[in-house]
């Protein structure tokens, strides 16, 4: 090789390293409402999830907490259990026969049973309490921040977190979440967006855009906000729910498309 072309091609991979990385284009998914169900509008959602054909709603606020059992169908409340009015209860998630529900800002974390929705134990916990879930080893749970902390699921202790980000901005105020085919899927407060995030390294992999889904005109107050993922596993079906409104609402995601990425309000 002469001189020239050598010349030539250190050229051309000097110039190929000093230029920027070209980011992936993000992406935001539609949806299609499949059916809608009725939801009890007194219900302020902070925790929803459906395992083998049972739905569970954690509800907030202190004095009006609450663990429920709900028929799908009708809306009607199978099994009903109070939160101490000193706690306001958070984020859901089930863990072998267990249910275990988060208080926001009590450092507890509350343990039931099942079946029965009978109160089992409490567990100390430090840091505020948001949304939960869980990925078969580990308990998720997210703070309000941009972080999601996994924990051992027996004792609380946090195995290892993550700081969830878009194109290398944090992405704060998340809130309820549900592990969905190998993906963490989380709301953002305040938000009509839903992110799907890599739990290994936080990183957004596209957003769900609910824009419409339940108009301005029938939410009750301005916290009626979207907060409630459940994930039918069996026939992997998707609910998704707000804080005091009407209807859950079985969606169907539509083909991805390229889209720039969301701004998002704060508190």
């Amino acid at each position: 090789m002469n001189k020239m072309i050598c010349s030539r091609i250190l050229a051309l991979c000097f110039l190929t390293a000093s230029l920027p990385a070209v980011a992936h284009a993000q992406t935001t998914e539609t949806y299609q409402v499949i059916h809608t169900y009725p939801h009890d509008t007194q219900a302020f959602t902070q925790g929803l999830i459906y395992i083998d054909g049972h739905l569970y709603e954690s509800t907030g606020l202190n004095g009006k907490s609450s663990l429920r059992e709900e028929d799908l169908e009708t809306g009607s409340i199978l099994q009903f259990q109070d939160v101490p009015s000193k706690y306001f209860a958070e984020g859901l998630t089930n863990w072998g026969n267990t249910l275990i529900q988060l208080t926001w800002q009590d450092h507890v974390v509350l343990v039931y049973d099942r079946a029965n929705l009978h109160f089992l134990r409490s567990i100390p916990h430090s840091g505020e309490g948001w949304g939960l879930t869980q990925d078969g080893k580990n308990l998720i749970l997210s703070d309000g921040t941009s972080a999601l902390h996994f924990l051992d699921p027996v004792t609380l202790n946090e195995v290892r977190r993550i700081n969830v980000k878009d194109r290398g901005t944090p992405v704060k105020e998340l809130n309820e979440l549900e592990f969905i085919h190998g993906e963490i899927y989380a709301n953002i407060w305040h938000s009509d967006r839903i992110a799907h995030i890599d739990p290994a390294s936080g990183k957004v992999i596209g957003w769900i855009d609910l824009a419409g889904l339940l108009p301005k005109s029938e939410r009750s107050d301005p916290e009626a906000v979207l907060n409630g993922i459940a994930w039918d596993a069996a026939r992997e079906r998707l609910f998704v729910t707000g804080k005091r409104w009407p209807k859950i609402f079985e969606i169907k995601l539509l083909p991805a498309k390229s889209a720039a990425t969301p701004s998002l309000r704060g508190k």
